[in-house]
């Protein structure tokens, strides 16, 4: 049933109407918690790497702080501090701060299928004597003579259980030689940077 007194107190029905701009609690709760997280990753992360990330000099001295503590409980208090930092920075900080993590993500998982490229060439080049063959002809300044002999001993270590010493030299002789072409793109990277930066 209609409320006839509705209206004729001299308020409109509309000043009652609270408008809702700002974030429910639920959203709020969200945000605080991917901040938390976002901090947390922080702290799991290299020094030196902390140190390279564009953040205020309180919120990255918090979460060095915070890397330094071995207590447990110490250590929960000093997150949750990093965390009610975190919630101090503008979103363009944030997405600043994300920016740089996820690239840390990409080139990690660059790293390792590169990794697992040369793991698998090593493999191929035990497995198949034209492995070396094509391995040569691609870098000819590699010594033909020590290759044999390492991947015959690497053979030998196989057959007899022995610790894969020879197997070890050969993934890092094939490892550098990965090295150029990283640093090469590596430096295409930093000229982008440059790029952008200037931009």
């Amino acid at each position: 049933m209609p409320n006839a007194n509705r209206g004729s107190v001299g308020f409109s029905s509309a000043e009652f109407e609270q408008e809702y701009e700002r974030p429910s609690k639920s959203e709020l709760k969200r945000q605080m918690s991917a901040l938390q997280k976002l901090g947390e990753e922080l702290v799991e992360q290299p020094r030196d790497r902390v140190k390279r990330v564009p953040m205020p000099e309180d919120v990255r001295e918090a979460i060095l702080e915070c890397q330094q503590i071995k207590d447990h409980e110490g250590r929960r208090r000093q997150l949750q501090y990093v965390g009610k930092k975190m919630r101090t920075l503008e979103e363009d900080e944030i997405a600043a701060i994300r920016k740089v993590l996820d690239s840390w993500k990409g080139a990690s998982k660059a790293e390792t299928a590169t990794l697992h490229a040369i793991e698998r060439r090593r493999d191929k080049l035990l497995a198949d004597d034209k492995a070396l063959t094509q391995l040569l002809s691609e870098h000819p300044q590699l010594d033909a003579q020590q290759l044999r002999t390492l991947i015959r001993n690497a053979r030998k270590e196989q057959a007899d259980n022995k610790p894969p010493k020879a197997y070890r030299e050969i993934f890092q002789i094939l490892k550098q030689l990965q090295a150029p072409a990283a640093s090469a793109a590596d430096e295409d990277n930093d000229e982008i940077d440059d790029d952008d930066q200037q931009s």
